[in-house]
């Protein structure tokens, strides 16, 4: 009998970790989007005005930038403002936010399910050796 809710525990135990697994997945692959998104507006970077041009057009990071906002270029025809874009980073962050929120409680769920079977494990220990018969 103590066999069987052993495996059941311990299958209890699997299916936390793989959920935990799976939110701590979830929340790398947020990680990841807003270090692209953190990359893509503070960085600076190069745009060929031509295809193979040999001389790129050097362009600042969206986000710092000395001119009064990253878009004033494209009044002047410049190529850096169409490069990386304000509704890509938005966008970026806009999908990190369901994925880090369904990680995050992935990984709750997980982590604290393990903990409760392994309170109870402990306290079904502390049980036995209660009602165990004095020498």
């Amino acid at each position: 009998m103590r066999s069987r809710s052993r495996e059941y525990d311990l299958d209890f135990r699997d299916r936390a970790t793989r959920t935990r697994s799976w939110g701590l997945g979830l929340l790398s692959l947020a990680a990841l989007l807003w270090a692209w998104c953190a990359v893509s507006l503070l960085t600076p970077y190069a745009v060929d005005e031509e295809p193979d041009d040999q001389y790129p057009q050097e362009c600042e990071s969206r986000l710092f930038t000395d001119r009064g906002t990253a878009n004033e270029g494209l009044f002047r025809g410049d190529h850096c403002a169409d490069e990386r874009d304000w509704p890509e980073a938005v966008a970026l962050l806009g999908l990190s936010l369901p994925v880090s929120v369904v990680g995050s409680a992935l990984f709750t769920t997980g982590t604290v399910t393990r903990r409760i079977s392994a309170h109870g494990e402990a306290m079904r220990e502390l049980d036995r050796l209660t009602d165990a018969p004095k020498p």
